[in-house]
């Protein structure tokens, strides 16, 4: 992470807990409508926010309604010193290698306009002994909605454990190369 030390808030952190945690203002400002509202990721450091959507027009579009919303909820509820705005300049990807170098996926993410970050997922197709890397190079796919949809979860549980440094997650033949293997 970019600020390992920054206060960040996940979905499904709520509106409200994020400005009473955050120390960002009175909770009590948000209207009952709102308090609920959960943005997929706040950084009360950094004030800033984020909606993460699929790489589509009609999502980004979606992404950039929602983060207006949440930030105009979020403006009116928090110290004047404390306004957040939408995050930019969040962009990268990562690699996952299923069966020990039969399937290479790739997550790459991007952040066309302040405080909506787009992902997609693409893959290489199966080359044998070549390195991970040799693999990254070749033209990528767009990744298939079935296998997407078969090891979508898998994959998530073994980014989130790279990421912890934890165990792999059960039935999870392969690597993860995190951004700074990426390089």
């Amino acid at each position: 992470m970019r600020h390992p030390t920054n206060r960040v808030f996940l979905d499904p952190a709520s509106l409200s807990r994020i400005v009473k945690e955050g120390n960002l203002g009175n909770p009590k400002r948000l209207s009952e409508f709102v308090r609920l509202l959960r943005p997929d990721i706040t950084d009360t450091h950094a004030l800033v926010l984020f909606e993460i959507k699929p790489d589509d027009e009609e999502s980004r579009g979606e992404g950039r309604e929602q983060a207006r919303r949440y930030l105009t909820a979020l403006n009116e509820a928090v110290d004047p010193d404390k306004q957040l705005k939408g995050g930019s300049d969040f962009e990268g990807s990562l690699f996952l290698e299923f069966e020990n170098g039969g399937a290479l996926w790739q997550l790459s993410w991007r952040t066309p306009e302040p405080g909506v970050t787009l992902y997609r997922w693409s893959y290489r197709r199966k080359k044998p002994n070549a390195s991970w890397k040799e693999r990254a190079a070749q033209k990528e796919e767009a990744l298939p909605r079935e296998e997407v949809e078969q090891r979508g979860e898998l994959a998530e549980q073994a980014i989130q454990t790279a990421y912890d440094k934890g165990e792999r997650p059960e039935g999870f033949q392969g690597q993860v190369y995190l951004p700074g293997d990426c390089n």
